[in-house]
């Protein structure tokens, strides 16, 4: 049996290389760290909704680094649901309420990032909000995914 909030790991049946999406990078610009430019794929697309940092009870831990490792727990549950993984992500859109907080431990905040989605950096924008319909969330993030055929 699985710990909780370890997803089941099943292999490929296409070579990873073959098989997912691939960041776009033109010549000549420096490599990005911790996103990509952009993203090409081909496959079924799996969407989330704005997902938030909470728990199955409705409830949210203190702190952004806290709720960023939930939402990215969340998101992987959600990915699992449609048949994807974290490597299939092409796109993750974070709405903050609070641009300092997440620019504050960006060590931790990466950490909290690959325990959930390893090295696979989609296309990103982190963008501030004046609040979210939950408010007590930090973040809410979309993510899109696109499973090869």
């Amino acid at each position: 049996m699985s710990p909780p909030n370890k997803p089941i790991v099943v292999p490929a049946l296409v070579p990873e290389d073959e098989a997912g999406p691939k960041s776009l990078n033109p010549q000549g610009w420096p490599r990005p760290k911790g996103y990509a430019n952009g993203m090409t794929a081909q496959g079924r697309v799996v969407l989330t909704g704005g997902v938030v940092g909470w728990d199955e009870m409705g409830r949210f831990p203190e702190g952004f680094v806290a709720q960023a490792r939930r939402c990215f727990l969340n998101i992987r549950a959600i990915l699992a649901e449609g048949g994807a993984e974290p490597r299939h992500l092409v796109r993750l859109t974070w709405y903050v309420t609070d641009v300092d907080a997440y620019l504050a431990d960006a060590k931790a905040l990466g950490e909290a990032y690959r325990s959930a989605f390893g090295r696979h950096y989609p296309a990103m924008a982190v963008v501030e909000v004046k609040r979210l319909v939950e408010k007590s969330a930090l973040l809410e993030i979309e993510a899109t995914a696109i499973v090869p055929n």
